[in-house]
């Protein structure tokens, strides 16, 4: 009788996964992207954000008229230096990798808030262009007061390396010097017997 009640439930389990099963092995292109930015403060109180975007085709189909759309820069806010925010490629290959890079320059003090870059591209078998979207990033604080970063000292080590190393030697001798070595030991321990 429990038996029964279950056997609906089953059959109804074992459809969803013959269906997801099936649709993850169709051929079609899956495309995952992934958005970085990087802040870079110049001499000039100025400050740079680099922004790579990697867009993978997952899938095992070609995506045809790939098109990356990054707008979410206001130009309020940024500048752009180098690059461009959208671009176009003809095709993304099944398990190959599309990058794509700009740079930006900073107008003003804010907290940015920066939305997912939007993928559009075709597939044969639809008629419709597919979407996708990017990760997004971090906020990033822009031209924010930091403290500045304790780089390694350079100095330190040319005032002070010489002295180290010969520190170094000679303590290194004297524990050579001081400890026994295995076979002058193995000898000892012959000879008393």
């Amino acid at each position: 009788m429990a038996i029964s009640n279950f056997a609906p439930a089953i059959s109804i389990l074992a459809a969803l996964f013959f269906a997801a099963s099936t649709i993850a092995s169709s051929d079609a292109p899956f495309i995952v992207a992934h958005k970085k930015a990087s802040l870079t403060r110049l001499k000039s109180g100025s400050e740079r954000v680099s922004v790579s975007i990697d867009i993978y085709n997952q899938g095992y189909a070609t995506a045809y008229d790939v098109t990356l759309n990054d707008d979410s820069w206001s130009q309020d806010v940024f500048d752009i230096v180098s690059g461009n925010t959208s671009v176009s490629w003809e095709r993304l290959d099944a398990g190959t990798v599309l990058s794509h890079s700009f740079e930006l320059e900073a107008k003003t003090r804010t907290v940015f808030y920066g939305a997912p870059a939007v993928i559009t591209f075709r597939v044969p078998t639809k008629a419709a262009l597919q979407e996708a979207y990017s990760t997004p990033i971090l906020p990033l604080d822009v031209l924010a007061d930091r403290p500045p970063e304790k780089k390694f000292d350079w100095r330190l080590l040319a005032k002070y390396g010489s002295l180290v190393s010969v520190i170094s030697i000679v303590v290194l001798f004297v524990y050579l010097v001081s400890t026994p070595s295995k076979s002058s030991a193995s000898k000892a321990s012959k000879k008393k017997r």
